[in-house]
């Protein structure tokens, strides 16, 4: 079992410490956090999610690139996350990267243990990322997902997608399921 350190990182001290730790951890203001385990449900939403993400990508011909959960964002000195699914613009990244240093859109799919810090810190914090234009929070509960655009100057848009209940709908799949 891994120790959490007790003292504060930064990311670049995060970063090479978390390259020898077992387990996925993140990283808000100098505090090392365990990411809990998840369980198959949410783990097939968030592939959903990236599938969803990799075909809106290809269908329009865009000049962007669709990571899963497993990269880092650093939004500061001290606060680094890991997003469940991400777009990127600009070059693409080298194999042995693990920060992606200009996300476009960046996804959570929420779980009971990150509903507060996704819909607080991590929408403050993915949006002081100038590259940051989409955030997607994802509510398996709610059947919704939350789209924050940025808009002019400090400005953030908020738009909620909702997905009718199973069966007032016909059955398809997709990211909801």
């Amino acid at each position: 079992m891994t120790v959490l350190p007790q003292i504060r990182m930064t990311v670049d001290e995060f970063l090479a410490w978390v390259e020898e730790e077992p387990g996925r951890y993140e990283l808000h203001h100098g505090m090392v956090h365990a990411m809990s385990p998840e369980n198959a449900g949410h783990a097939e939403k968030k592939a959903a999610v990236y599938t969803a993400l990799v075909a809106g990508i290809r269908a329009r011909g865009l000049p962007s690139y669709t990571l899963p959960d497993g990269m880092t964002v650093r939004i500061d000195e001290t606060t680094a996350f890991e997003p469940d699914a991400l777009v990127y613009c600009g070059p693409k990244l080298p194999s042995n990267a693990v920060v992606v240093p200009n996300p476009l859109i960046v996804v959570e799919v929420l779980s009971f243990s990150t509903r507060r810090i996704n819909a607080s810190a991590k929408l403050a914090g993915y949006f002081k990322l100038s590259s940051a234009a989409h955030y997607l929070i994802v509510d398996l509960n709610e059947r919704l997902i939350i789209h924050h655009a940025r808009s002019t100057g400090d400005t953030i848009l908020m738009h909620i997608a909702r997905r009718p209940p199973p069966h007032a709908r016909p059955a398809r799949p997709g990211a909801f399921g």
